[in-house]
């Protein structure tokens, strides 16, 4: 389970390193065609690679202390790590998105 563990968290942060390079390579080809609004959509896929990473490290820290070593202490510190995380995922979407998470999207409360 250990190694389970720490399969997840690398595999979160191959998808933040990866997410970053490609929203880079993505913001320079938009900066060379002169596109406009690039510094946005760089930010918005930043995000979103960090957001997708940071529950991929959530889960490793889940797994391996859940599975592997279940005591208070280990626990209150996963409960503390989970907290932190939750805080950085929702302002990131608040960034992202411009709204919370749970509010519904622009054109969909205009039905």
């Amino acid at each position: 389970m250990e190694f389970a563990g720490r399969a997840v968290d690398a595999a979160g942060v191959a998808v933040i390193v990866v997410g970053m390079l490609l929203a880079t390579v993505l913001a320079v080809i938009r900066i060379s065609r002169r596109q406009a609004d690039v510094y946005r959509g760089y930010r918005r896929r930043d995000g979103r690679s960090i957001l997708l990473g940071l529950e991929f490290l959530v889960a490793g820290d889940i797994i391996r202390t859940v599975a592997v070593a279940p005591t208070y202490a280990s626990v209150g510190v996963l409960a503390v790590i989970v907290g932190i995380r939750t805080f950085l995922s929702f302002s990131l979407e608040l960034e992202i998105t411009g709204q919370w998470p749970w509010q519904r999207p622009v054109a969909e409360a205009d039905d």
